[in-house]
């Protein structure tokens, strides 16, 4: 089949993202995938070689931490920048972070297409896209998740991880552990699988930046700060 133009895919080496650059093949693209580096615990090697081997054309790996402290954290720190007066919008700061540098390899590239994994029905796709048009009009947004032979294919992970099976795909999801995490610099999210639940708890496992409140001590630590000049 002809080749539908070269896409640059905003990729984590997770579930959905993993399963799109291959899906992205079959429809025709060829794929370059991104991964940037925002401080989270990740063997970027190991994903390197991972989307090499779903067959994506070229890999970059790009540190961003030192852009998205100086230039998001920090301006959001100093504008006391909270959702609904307790949440730090980790994930929201990150992701036109990440969308800057995508459009910049799309633009080094050549590349007229730029695809992510965000949810259709979620505000990250809004971050990304809203990102990549101002920084260049002219770009074109592949969003699987917004488009039905897409997401009427894969319904629910179930559909996703039985792709991934069948197509040799290695992911960190299993039936045991259905959900997905967002770690950066500043912070961890937790979303899909039992989380969907209120009723439900977080599972033994989950925390990783911090210590299960369950397992931890009743005795408090005490932290002293001092300012000596300012």
């Amino acid at each position: 089949a002809q080749s539908k133009g070269t896409v640059v895919l905003a990729y984590s080496g997770g579930l959905d993202t993993s399963c799109i650059l291959v899906w992205l093949k079959e429809q025709g693209y060829d794929v370059i995938a991104y991964l940037a580096n925002i401080g989270q615990k990740e063997d970027f090697e190991a994903a390197r070689k991972k989307a090499l081997a779903l067959g994506a054309k070229k890999v970059y790996i790009e540190d961003v931490s030192r852009e998205f402290v100086e230039e998001f954290i920090w301006p959001a720190v100093q504008a006391n920048a909270l959702y609904e007066e307790r949440y730090l919008l980790g994930t929201a700061l990150a992701r036109p972070c990440i969308a800057r540098k995508l459009v910049e390899i799309a633009r080094s590239e050549g590349a007229q297409y730029v695809a992510h994994g965000a949810t259709g029905k979620g505000n990250d796709q809004v971050r990304f896209e809203l990102t990549c048009y101002a920084l260049c009009p002219k770009i074109k947004v592949v969003a699987p998740w917004r488009l039905p032979e897409f997401y009427q294919r894969f319904p629910g992970r179930r559909e996703l991880m039985d792709y991934a099976k069948k197509h040799g795909i290695p992911v960190p999801v299993t039936p045991q552990t259905p959900w997905s995490m967002d770690e950066n610099l500043m912070h961890i999210s937790y979303e899909a699988g039992i989380l969907e639940n209120p009723k439900n708890q977080a599972p033994p496992g989950l925390y990783t930046k911090t210590r299960d409140p369950a397992k931890s001590p009743d005795t408090p630590d005490v932290l002293e700060i001092k300012f000596e000049r300012g």
